[in-house]
Formats: structure tokens, C-alpha cells, sequence
């Protein structure tokens, strides 16, 4: 067994898991707030797919990167699955096709730039800040 934990990286000591400050996004009437509140301050949506692998790995290495504290940024949780009507009316408000895992940055009401899957790892998000 000892073997095997060096080759996967296993060890017997608990990582601290890094905790951002997510806002859920869980409704309908937080879309018009959101694009009320990003003429002072970038909102920032993730849409997740919770049943998804690959959604869950780059979920994973953005918050191991993220950076920024909460008052830089508004950031937002969207669980697609849970909420597809939330997810399909931000499409339509912020006019952006769906995709999953996918990230938006919104300023003045409209998104300035938007991902998915890896790509969203390679955004420059301090461009926006």
C-alpha cells in the first residue's frame, strides 16, 4: 500500500481545502441585481454541472487559482442542474450560448468576456477587476 500512495500522491495528511466566497445563485431575480451591480463592480458567474467530471476539475483548479477577495469581485455559484432555469435565463439576459462548466464575467450589464471548460482556467480575470 505504501507503494501505491507514493505514485497517487497519497498521504495520511488532510489538505486544507480553499473556501471562496460564493455567492449561490439560485434565482431569478438575482440576474437583474447582478446586472444592476456590475456598473460598480464585476460580477462574476460559474456554471456548474455537478454530474460532470470535467466540470468538477476545473472547478477545482479555479478555486486553487483564484485570487481575489470579495471586494474585488461578486462571485457567483450557479448549480445548472438544480436551477436550469436560472442557467437558460442567463443565456438569454446576457446573451451567451450555453455551455458547462462555463464562466462569465459581466461589467456595466453586459459580459465582457466569457469560457468554458479549460479555457476558463486560462482567463485573465485581474484584467477585469
Amino acid at each position: 500500500m505504501g507503494l501505491f500512495n507514493k505514485i497517487f500522491g497519497a498521504s495520511g495528511e488532510a489538505k486544507e481545502e480553499k473556501m471562496l466566497p460564493w455567492i449561490p445563485l439560485n434565482a431569478l431575480q438575482q440576474l437583474d441585481l447582478i446586472k444592476e451591480k456590475s456598473g460598480s463592480k464585476t460580477q462574476i458567474i460559474f456554471k456548474h454541472s455537478t454530474r460532470c467530471g470535467i466540470s468538477s476539475m476545473v472547478m477545482k483548479q479555479f478555486v486553487d487559482a483564484y485570487d481575489f477577495t470579495e471586494k474585488d469581485a461578486d462571485l457567483y455559484y450557479l448549480d445548472l442542474l438544480n436551477f436550469r432555469d436560472v442557467s437558460n435565463e442567463v443565456g438569454y439576459k446576457f446573451q451567451v450560448m450555453h455551455q458547462s462548466p462555463q464562466l462569465l464575467v459581466i461589467r456595466n450589464g453586459v459580459v465582457v468576456a466569457h469560457e468554458s471548460h479549460g479555457a476558463i482556467n486560462d482567463m485573465d480575470l485581474s484584467a477585469f477587476i
